[in-house]
């Protein structure tokens, strides 16, 4: 599978996308109907989990703060007070996901910022680079 983050290209994943050191987000398609599949564990700045979405479905929720939309080839998910897009993400191709919006927190509290433009976390920015992740994760920060 490959993944944009931002402007930069990841082809060959596992789907996996590891933010310093942790698998964050996991991207899957279901066989035979193509669906995006979304796994990812939402942390606030102390490291605690705030949501978690297993197979592009809230499994938690901490006071239901915040609210998914889905489609078969994409999701949704925003802070519902403040509007705040957490996680973005389209399949293009049916190997192929965008993922050019979000903000969150990784588990060591650092702010994960993605743009259309680059990636941003704690001393880390990426931009414009293409890389093959030979079968295994993207690794950030």
């Amino acid at each position: 599978m490959d993944i944009e983050i931002g402007s930069n290209l990841y082809s060959n994943t596992d789907g996996t996308v590891e933010v310093e050191g942790v698998p964050q987000l996991h991207l899957s398609i279901k066989k035979p109907s193509g669906a995006l599949l979304v796994n990812f564990a939402l942390f606030d700045g102390a490291g605690k989990l705030q949501a978690k979405l297993v197979d592009s479905s809230l499994a938690f929720n901490e006071r239901r703060a915040y609210e998914l939309s889905k489609t078969t080839t994409g999701l949704l998910l925003k802070h519902s007070a403040s509007g705040t897009v957490i996680l973005q993400l389209d399949l293009i191709q049916p190997d192929r996901v965008i993922f050019n919006l979000g903000e969150f927190h990784t588990i060591k509290g650092h702010l994960f910022q993605v743009s259309p433009t680059e990636w941003k976390v704690d001393k880390h920015q990426l931009s414009g680079r293409k890389t093959d992740s030979k079968g295994g994760a993207v690794v950030i920060g």
